[in-house]
């Protein structure tokens, strides 16, 4: 049956390379269930809903990309723009954590908004092809320490 679903010998793969797959790509990503629910704690939210939210999101997102989508990316909350809604916005700029909160949600509608009409194929066209690459190099060396540029 995961053979056939998942189209496994078509990607020259199988159950148990999977399964490691898996497990492995969680052990990576576990930090997040103690680290996020602290850091949204700084700024102000409930340490134990911040974890049920974390683990809630991380496996129904991930659940969905790898049964629904077909896709082996496990997703997560995105502890960067955590690490800056806390220390930059909340405690930074001095907001409650409650309208930062909803400045996120904001976002998120213009996000989708965005997402579901043309601008967002207007603002991709708009961008010229050396900025794009500029960009995908630039999140690339994000990663890398600087003595290796």
């Amino acid at each position: 049956m995961l053979q056939r679903y998942f189209e496994l010998d078509r990607h020259g793969t199988s159950v148990r390379t999977e399964i490691v797959a898996g497990v492995t790509t969680f052990m990576t990503m576990a930090y997040i269930i103690f680290v996020n629910p602290q850091i949204l704690a700084d700024a102000g939210m409930d340490r134990g809903a911040v974890f049920v939210a974390t683990c809630l999101s991380a496996a129904l997102a991930s659940a969905f990309m790898g049964l629904y989508a077909n896709y082996p990316i496990a997703l997560a909350p995105g502890m960067g723009l955590n690490a800056y809604f806390t220390y930059g916005v909340v405690k930074g700029l001095g907001h409650s954590w409650e309208t930062a909160l909803g400045a996120v949600f904001l976002s998120g509608i213009l996000f989708l908004a965005v997402s579901l009409t043309r601008i967002r194929e207007w603002v991709i066209d708009s961008i010229p092809l050396s900025l794009k690459l500029a960009i995908a190099a630039g999140i690339g060396m994000e990663g890398a320490p600087a003595s290796s540029w």
